[in-house]
């Protein structure tokens, strides 16, 4: 499988609410920074998709400008995503244009995250832009302002 079609698996299976840590390398030298977090390990990583997973619902995923250069074992990335789910704790609904890049390492024939990198973008003034309006303040949508280093 080549490091875009696992990439898209990986879409998919968010969407579809299935486990995602089998998609990142089993390694203490891993690294997921989402919207919210910063996770170090594989360890953090899996605990935090599995909470991901268990507390989030009804997922579109919307790759728009996926690119991909692979290089050997190793691959990159960096994607346009419109990303919506609804929080099963609190009912709210989500929705948002992110910013992907990371990167892939192949490991037994299948190709690994390494490094994932989950952003909005926030223009001059602190202003995240979203699917809903050109310009949102950085806390809305769920999003808190301290959530972003």
């Amino acid at each position: 499988m080549e490091p875009a079609a696992r990439i898209q698996e990986y879409y998919e299976a968010l969407r579809r609410g299935e486990p995602l840590e089998t998609f990142f390398a089993e390694s203490p030298d891993i690294i997921k920074c989402g919207i919210g977090e910063r996770l170090a390990g594989y360890t953090d990583v899996s605990e935090g998709l599995r909470e991901q997973t268990r507390t989030t619902d009804s997922w579109v995923v919307d790759s728009r400008e996926l690119a991909v250069t692979e290089r050997g074992e190793y691959a990159w990335f960096g994607d346009v995503v419109r990303m919506a789910w609804t929080d099963t704790e609190t009912g709210k609904r989500n929705d948002a244009e992110t910013r992907w890049t990371g990167a892939m390492a192949r490991q037994d024939g299948d190709w690994q995250f390494v490094e994932m990198h989950v952003s909005r973008p926030v223009g001059r003034n602190g202003i995240a832009r979203t699917v809903d309006s050109d310009e949102t303040p950085a806390d809305a949508q769920g999003f808190a302002e301290d959530s972003w280093w």
